[in-house]
């Protein structure tokens, strides 16, 4: 691969940073990859990223800022230019919260509850329009100082409209586009208004490579061309041919990058709250689940299922616990905190339900910690996964990675990873309740042989593709 300008746009900085209230550099998990990927590849390349503040803090960093550069402003950047966008208030909400988050993610999951929402009048109009000039805003930083012929990696849902905005300006641009969340079918997707779906097509068809987690998603996208725009489809070389180019479309399903989750779990941090879990659950069979309190993540039926397995099975009680820890996500999102305590509710239920002096069923933590986390995937009997709808998942993929004894993988169909792990998992239903519910009984049950012997296999596909490869895969692709 050649050392041409890498430009990377992502709603987010890279995601491993935030900006303190202090102004310090802070740090966080997060990021499906994306930046382990892009500092291997990107070694020795000119390389600028292109984000947006998201808090108060970020927002003081970037306005102090020359020109937004965090990598001028005293921050370790790794080596790469960083210029963080201060956003309008005004804009930054309606592009953000009640476009990409409110409305595009409920879209691609299929998360409405249609005879309710979605309403698209006027003031969707003035969010879509907020929506637009955030595109554009980005647009705007990633053309300056664009060398000729630079690749460029855009991220993402929020960021849909920025391929064809730098097509029309910079047509000697190598652009990708690359989709973190599953895509809708048509009979779905075409609930935005119509003029909103075209231009979101569009507005993605600007780039030369569109990436997708699944071969499910991929396809629906490229049905959604078919019926929303008329664009010929090439089923076999899997493209679409509008206003005069062909435009690929492939699938990288991302993996797990081993060695950097091996490493940050072999710390100290994470042996004490693996300890701390250990000695509040004893012996006890553990069924452990790591997610964000979002819609799609469907905590509430896998508690659910879990209440209908000690129901079912009372031998079990005593005998297992659930660790569920759920990290905060999108409060400012008001189905997102009425979700949070309908898991708190059904968490409480289940406590009242059967938890005894010596007992406690189910371990509920609603709160970010990342250590304690990886510590419970080393010792997880059974890892639960259940998502209404995600593009990939990579607690799928990550748990049985760290898994000390091997663990077993009760699965969505409706996860990108279903793909790739179905073979070894054990796949639900993620609306049928009583399925999971057996299905649990089922993980709990297996024979140690069979338990590990499936866990290596789940490791061996899990690390196929991981971040490094990836990406450099999405930007070969350009080249």
């Amino acid at each position: 691969m050649d050392k041409a300008q890498i430009l990377v746009a992502s709603n987010r900085g890279p995601v491993s940073f935030s900006i303190n209230d202090d102004g310090s550099l802070g740090h966080r998990r997060g990021g499906g990859g994306l930046v382990s990927g892009l500092s291997s590849v990107a070694a020795g390349t000119d390389t600028l990223w292109v984000c947006a503040a998201l808090s108060d803090a970020d927002r003081k960093a970037a306005s102090s800022a020359p020109e937004g550069r965090l990598d001028q402003a005293g921050y370790d950047m790794g080596g790469m230019r960083v210029h963080m966008l201060d956003i309008p208030p005004a804009t930054f909400a309606n592009a953000y919260t009640s476009v990409a988050n409110s409305t595009l993610w409920f879209v691609q999951h299929m998360l409405y509850n249609t005879p309710a929402q979605p309403r698209f009048g006027a003031a969707f109009r003035d969010e879509w329009a907020d929506y637009r000039a955030y595109n554009s805003a980005f647009c705007e930083a990633l053309l300056t100082g664009a060398a000729q012929n630079a690749r460029v990696a855009v991220q993402d849902y929020h960021l849909a409209l920025v391929p064809r905005m730098l097509r029309e300006r910079r047509p000697d641009l190598r652009i990708a586009h690359f989709s973190h969340t599953p895509w809708a079918p048509p009979e779905y997707f075409r609930m935005l208004p119509a003029e909103t779906a075209r231009e979101l097509l569009e507005g993605m068809l600007g780039a030369d490579h569109l990436g997708f987690l699944s071969r499910r998603w991929a396809d629906a996208f490229l049905r959604c061309c078919d019926a929303v725009l008329r664009a010929p489809i090439d089923w076999e070389r899997r493209t679409v041919e509008y206003g005069g180019r062909i435009v690929d479309v492939e699938v990288h399903a991302l993996g797990a990058d081993i060695d950097e989750l091996r490493e940050r779990a072999a710390a100290d941090d994470v042996a004490e709250r693996r300890a701390a879990l250990r000695e509040r659950v004893g012996d006890r069979k553990l069924i452990v689940r790591v997610d964000r309190t979002e819609l799609s993540k469907n905590i509430v039926r896998g508690l659910e299922a879990y209440r209908e397995l000690l129901r079912e099975h009372p031998e079990w009680r005593g005998r297992v616990t659930h660790l569920a820890f759920a990290y905060p996500s999108r409060g400012d999102v008001p189905e997102y905190r009425e979700y949070t305590e309908s898991v708190r509710r059904v968490a409480r239920e289940i406590d009242e339900e059967f938890g005894t002096d010596d007992w406690t069923p189910l371990l509920l933590e609603v709160n970010d910690d990342y250590p304690r986390s990886l510590a419970a995937y080393q010792i997880a009997d059974v890892l639960l996964v259940n998502p209404i709808r995600d593009g990939m998942n990579l607690v799928a993929k990550e748990g049985p990675v760290l898994s000390a004894d091997g663990c077993a993988l009760v699965l969505s169909t409706e996860a990108g990873a279903a793909d790739e792990l179905g073979r070894d998992a054990l796949l639900v239903n993620p609306f049928d309740i009583t399925e999971t519910a057996r299905t649990l009984h089922t993980a709990l049950e297996m024979p140690d042989d069979e338990r590990r012997a499936r866990c290596e296999r789940l490791v061996e596909k899990a690390s196929a593709m991981p971040p490094q490869r990836w990406f450099g895969d999405q930007l070969r692709a350009l080249d």
